[in-house]
């Protein structure tokens, strides 16, 4: 689980725990909530453990990848939720904004998946993440949904140059969800216009998106090569 300690990871290694799964927290920054997240799994009975590392460095995540083997003996699933989202309009962004978003969000799914095309096990599956940001178009997320829209490039690519392999690889898109990366810096006013736009008039959940995760990474097998828009039909 790249990027578990966060609010739709740690819903999701807590969700893919509940079925069965042994689960590596993978976090870059934050220890001690990573560490809650492999408290909650074990105390609940199931087995997890956290490891550190850069999404966007190879030899960290090759690590990362290497510990699980040696844990657990193998690996059937990977999800990469680590992403980050600095929002401007295209015409005042920096570019060193720009380039940190890069490094994450691209590099960091490139590493990634290129990791998991090497070690996942037949009957695997790989779980990118994009975001409905790229159909709602909205000011300022410019730069943000182009580093998604790479993300979904290579992730509907890879899938079909895992050809034989019997290994799913697709990406989960999250409307407005109730995490604190989405609700930082916003108004109550404004969360509950966004909440309005969708018909389900209310914001995603962690526990939403976590559940599109253990479909695919579960019993959605025939589910391969797709962009699935987590998003309670906002977009």
């Amino acid at each position: 689980m790249i990027g578990g300690s966060g609010g739709i990871g740690s819903a999701a290694a807590r969700r893919l725990a509940a079925d069965g799964m042994a689960v590596v927290v993978h976090y870059s920054g934050s220890r001690e909530r990573a560490e809650e997240v492999v408290a909650s799994i074990t105390e609940a009975g199931g087995l997890a453990v956290a490891v550190p590392g850069d999404v966007a460095d190879e030899t960290e995540m090759a690590r990362l990848f290497d510990a699980a083997e040696e844990r657990f003996g193998g690996i059937d699933v990977v999800v990469n939720t680590a992403g980050i989202m600095l929002l401007a309009p295209l015409a005042d962004m920096a570019l060193g904004a720009f380039d940190r978003m890069q490094r994450v969000n691209v590099r960091g799914t490139f590493v990634v998946s290129q990791l998991a095309a090497r070690r996942l096990r037949p009957g695997g599956a790989l779980v990118n993440f994009s975001t409905s940001v790229t159909r709602l178009q909205q000011p300022s997320y410019g730069a943000y949904a182009a580093t998604k829209g790479a993300v979904e490039a290579m992730t509907l690519i890879l899938a079909r140059e895992l050809r034989g392999r019997d290994i799913t690889v697709n990406a989960v898109a999250p409307g407005p969800t109730a995490t604190p990366l989405f609700l930082d810096g916003k108004s109550e006013q404004l969360i509950e216009q966004i909440a309005a736009a969708a018909p389900l008039q209310r914001l995603g959940t962690p526990d939403d998106i976590a559940e599109a995760v253990a479909f695919l990474a579960g019993p959605g097998r025939w589910i391969n090569g797709q962009v699935l828009f987590a998003n309670g039909g906002i977009a």
